[in-house]
């Protein structure tokens, strides 16, 4: 069913406003946000009443009722900012709340949109420590418990954990590695339910503000009604269509973030002068800010097609991860090339280009690894020619 999203006209008055609100407010705060690892409380507020934690979700719950390619778009003016205000709120309608949106019962919309929609911060409980892409291997397990079940398992890497109130968890509901994934089941957990421990957040390279951490659930009880759809067996479906979401995200960042780079590699390279004038008169200077615009450009349409298919109604899993894929690889190219027009400030502290390149590393690494996006593109055609190549 196609998705028509936001007025237009209401959508570009928005983005325009956050445009606004990216340069003049979240740029300026990103010393404090880098400095203390957090962002501050007064921004999240802002962040809340601009209503940025629900824009995908429906209006009748509070959102703003956005379309794939809106969502986009916004992520893609946040992400010119530094990464944590990105990450702090696309995993509430990206992920945990487009899971609840498109697989959930009425009774569990009514009950958890809401809250997303408000800015309660969610997290996606999908990877373990010793299992991220391979579903069967999962450990984490949901045994049913009188009307309800019992959780128990760590999760690693987990986006948004230490300030999380809700988390939609994957768990096995079966011992066997059921067909098509059929042991993994999805629940929507108050993440206040006694047993559930939170580690302390990870140091990372990069991407200072945004936290993760280890999820740890040890008898962890949960009513019936958090099975996401009332269904078990779920799970792994529910899981891939909010990644495909997830990574439309991350390419969308790809592209704020390397724009960023960019234009900040632009204005250096106008102002920094050797041999008596400005590098950007030098040839070779010249190409790397071109070849990165055309990074950028490519990504951008590749996006644009992938989100305007999602919003169509279309499978997409081949084009997110396609999207994906390049995004995060031409995003690496990129923030490179910027570190490479400063020089040698582009390898100080003090200079931006080295912070660019740091952030930017996991984008090739999170919501499925460059690796990991090659598999499925391959796997797709090679089933797609196994269906049709008789007629090729």
């Amino acid at each position: 069913m196609a998705n028509p999203g936001m007025d237009p006209e209401i959508f570009d008055q928005f983005i325009e406003q956050l445009r606004r609100y990216v340069r003049e407010r979240l740029i300026p705060a990103e010393d404090e946000v880098i400095a203390n690892d957090r962002i501050p409380d007064d921004i999240l507020g802002e962040m809340r009443e601009m209503g940025l934690f629900g824009i995908t979700i429906p209006e009748e719950f509070g959102g703003a009722g956005m379309n794939i390619s809106q969502y986009i778009e916004t992520v893609k003016q946040m992400s010119y900012a530094a990464p944590a205000y990105r990450s702090t709120m696309s995993i509430n309608i990206g992920m945990t709340g487009s899971a609840i949106k498109n697989f959930g019962t009425a009774e569990q919309k009514a009950e958890w949109l809401p809250r997303i929609a408000s800015g309660e911060i969610a997290c996606f409980g999908l990877t373990e420590p010793g299992s991220g892409s391979d579903s069967a291997a999962m450990q984490t397990t949901a045994v049913r418990d009188g009307n309800g079940y019992r959780l128990n398992g760590t999760k690693r890497y987990i986006t948004n954990s230490p300030s999380a109130k809700i988390g939609l968890i994957m768990a096995r509901t079966s011992k066997e590695a059921l067909p098509k994934n059929a042991h993994v089941s999805a629940f929507i957990v108050d993440m206040t339910t006694p047993g559930i421990t939170v580690g302390k957040p990870d140091k990372k390279m990069g991407q200072a503000g945004a936290h993760i951490a280890d999820v740890i659930m040890e008898d962890v009880h949960i009513p019936g009604s958090a099975l996401v759809g009332g269904e078990e067996g779920r799970g792994f479906q529910i899981a891939m269509q909010s990644l495909d979401n997830g990574r439309l995200s991350v390419a969308g960042m790809g592209v704020g973030m390397g724009r960023r780079a960019l234009d900040t590699a632009i204005r250096y390279a106008t102002e920094r002068k050797a041999f008596g004038e400005p590098i950007a008169n030098f040839q070779l200077i010249q190409a790397m800010l071109a070849d990165s615009e055309a990074d950028l450009y490519a990504a951008e349409c590749m996006i644009a097609d992938a989100c305007a298919r999602a919003d169509r109604g279309e499978n997409i899993q081949r084009k997110a991860a396609a999207a994906k894929l390049f995004s995060s690889e031409a995003c690496g190219r990129v923030v490179d090339r910027c570190v490479q027009v400063f020089g040698g400030a582009g390898y100080l502290a003090e200079y931006p280009a080295e912070r660019f390149f740091r952030d930017a590393r996991i984008l090739r690494i999170y919501e499925g690894t460059s690796q990991i996006m090659q598999l499925q593109i391959a796997k797709s055609l090679l089933r797609e020619f196994a269906a049709e190549g008789s007629v090729w």
